[in-house]
């Protein structure tokens, strides 16, 4: 009988799981029946954008924390596809800091050219997972929100590909039931024109709270004061802009900080994180880990060791992030297809806890960056996926914080060589901080700066 494999989720780690069985059926290799779960209308997980928060219409939680006016915050070359280039999708090397309709339209190129959409059961959350040690089956039901009737199959295996950006983590302060003003999750935020002309306060220090402040004096609010439990981000903000202890508690419009100080403001935002949260998930096989390089549980950072039979991608704190997903789905192809033996548990847990060791021994800045990508080249040399050059990807990051740090406003005016094709990306037409049309047409027009 043909195994089976269900995949949950068809954001960039589960197209990569897509993508990788389909690799492997593309040069003869006999692949598992492949079911992917996908709880959103359209593939593309978080980058899939909607003006929606709360529910949908379906009365779903939404998935997306994307929002209008995003650009990557990060260099594409660092999560460039190894198999399938921005140069191939778009015909022509671009800038290195792409807006969200641009990278949508990358990722969903290449698994087009893929053709694993008809793998995929749109608009269909997952609600339970189940393990039967006697059969060694996985059972997963499944809601067909459309028809509104649910699924109950077996399975072989099971892929977690759900991520762990989109159930926020949102702590409550002193007075907010009273305050006058809006308050809100970084993962309901939509539109920074919202705030033009408004004072507004954000909560932690975490990449939310840098680019939404970032989108939202772009776009002409009045002020941005950032709120940090244990130390300020620290870069060179615009004048509009300080940093503060944390939020002790609010009074009508009045924000009062740790160190005495307060501020009146209009809106607070809160950038606190998220929770890994996988309720469909039976206590067994459930993942309780914190967001960090080392994920608590995963063998090579994927096999979950208390059950080689199921996967979880793409759950470590990133600055990789597609190419990991891939050399992370390519692994789990190959234990799924034999190609991969997994050691014993103890084996396992032995290698979980020797890369939380190594995590815990970063000491730079810079360190994180390497540690990443060290495992990244791990996971590919181990597989047929494409190898590429990880230390370019590395420079990439590590001038890209550079640059950061000389210029917080400025860094995505630079330009970083492409780890596949070798090439420097151009720098876009227009500075960051004056283009304010995200639009893919827009981005690519040719335009001498």
């Amino acid at each position: 009988m043909t195994p089976r494999v269900a995949i949950i989720g068809a954001g960039p780690s589960g197209l990569a799981q897509l993508r990788a069985f389909q690799s492997a059926n593309a040069k003869g290799a006999e692949i598992p029946e492949i079911v992917c779960f996908e709880k959103q209308d359209d593939w593309g997980g978080l980058w899939t954008y909607t003006w929606r928060t709360g529910t949908d219409e379906l009365g779903e939680p939404v998935h997306s924390s994307m929002y209008r006016y995003l650009w990557t915050n990060g260099p594409k070359e660092g999560l460039e596809f190894a198999d399938y280039t921005f140069e191939e999708h778009f015909g022509r090397n671009i800038a290195s800091y792409p807006p969200r309709a641009v990278m949508w339209n990358y990722i969903k190129g290449r698994v087009e050219k893929a053709g694993v959409r008809d793998w995929i059961r749109f608009r269909t959350p997952v609600r339970r997972v189940e393990f039967n040690a006697s059969t060694r089956k996985f059972r997963v039901v499944a809601h067909d929100l459309v028809n509104d009737c649910e699924s109950d199959e077996q399975f072989d295996y099971v892929v977690v590909a759900s991520g762990h950006f989109s159930t926020p983590n949102v702590p409550e302060f002193k007075g907010f039931e009273t305050f006058n003003g809006r308050i809100l999750h970084s993962h309901d935020f939509r539109d920074a024109r919202e705030f033009i002309g408004k004072d507004i306060l954000l909560i932690g220090t975490s990449y939310s709270a840098e680019d939404i402040g970032s989108q939202c004096w772009k776009y002409g609010c009045r002020s941005v004061t950032v709120s940090h439990r244990t130390a300020p981000i620290g870069y060179k903000w615009p004048s509009s802009w300080e940093e503060v202890p944390l939020l002790r508690r609010v009074e009508g419009k009045t924000a009062h900080f740790k160190d005495g100080s307060s501020k009146k403001v209009d809106a607070i935002i809160l950038c606190t994180g998220y929770l890994h949260h996988f309720p469909f998930m039976e206590d067994s096989l459930k993942l309780r880990t914190a967001n960090r390089l080392a994920a608590a549980d995963l063998y090579k950072g994927v096999v979950w060791v208390h059950n080689p039979q199921l996967f979880y991608l793409g759950m470590q704190d990133q600055w990789y992030t597609f190419n990991m997903f891939d050399a992370q789905a390519w692994f789990a192809r190959d234990v799924m297809l034999g190609r991969i033996k997994t050691p014993s548990r103890h084996k396992m847990l032995e290698d979980v806890a020797a890369r939380v060791a190594a995590e815990d021994a970063i000491n730079d800045d810079y360190g994180p960056i390497l540690y990443q990508g060290d495992y990244v080249r791990e996971l590919i040399a181990e597989t047929d996926y494409p190898s590429f050059d990880v230390d370019a990807s590395d420079r990439a990051f590590v001038q890209w914080k550079k640059h950061k740090k000389a210029d917080i406003m400025g860094f995505r005016d630079n330009g970083y060589v492409s780890p596949m094709t070798g090439s420097m990306a151009p720098v876009h037409h227009t500075k960051w901080v004056s283009e304010l049309d995200d639009s893919m047409e827009g981005y690519l027009k040719s335009v001498t700066r």
